[in-house]
């Protein structure tokens, strides 16, 4: 489209940010999905940990060391994702306006994920100090509210219910 067509509109403020919104957009996404994949495999971790026997202490150490690593670059890749996604919200007004009920529900479950993430890195924390009081069918349960939390923000998302 030629450019007076947006000056026509009085868009051309709108027409000038929209490649920038994208690049937010596309980092939000990178970030969200990396993010996830440590959400998927630290409980994995955890059930393996669970069904570590006592004596073999190098196991568990090993073990230990993965989660914490995959704990903290987990926790690394959260804060962009969620950076970028209020930049979305309340810099570029995505989900903002009437009909954005989608969005409430979205912010409601991304709190949900942000509140697991911080309960995976508890369990950690009493693996670590040898509390934990878990079997691994109780992390192979926990290990799926994720999988449950993507699926309703992607509907969410893209569908947009309500």
């Amino acid at each position: 489209m030629a450019p007076g067509f947006f000056f026509a509109l009085g868009g051309y403020r709108r027409a000038t940010k929209l490649p920038a919104m994208l690049w937010v957009k596309s980092l939000h996404i990178v970030f969200v999905v990396s993010w996830f994949a440590g959400l998927f495999y630290l409980p994995r971790l955890f059930v393996n940990l669970a069904m570590v026997p006592p004596e073999s202490v190098a196991e568990r150490e090993r073990l230990l060391l993965m989660a914490r690593k995959l704990w903290r670059f987990t926790t690394f890749l959260a804060v962009p994702a969620v950076a970028f996604g209020l930049w979305l919200w309340l810099g570029y007004g995505i989900g903002r306006g009437p009909g954005s009920g989608w969005m409430h529900a979205k912010l409601a479950l991304v709190v949900a994920v942000i509140g697991y993430h911080h309960g995976c890195g508890a369990l950690l924390r009493k693996f670590v100090k040898g509390q934990n009081r878990r079997g691994d069918r109780w992390y192979r349960w926990f290990n799926e509210a994720p999988v449950l939390l993507l699926l309703a923000i992607v509907v969410l998302v893209v569908v947009k219910p309500f």
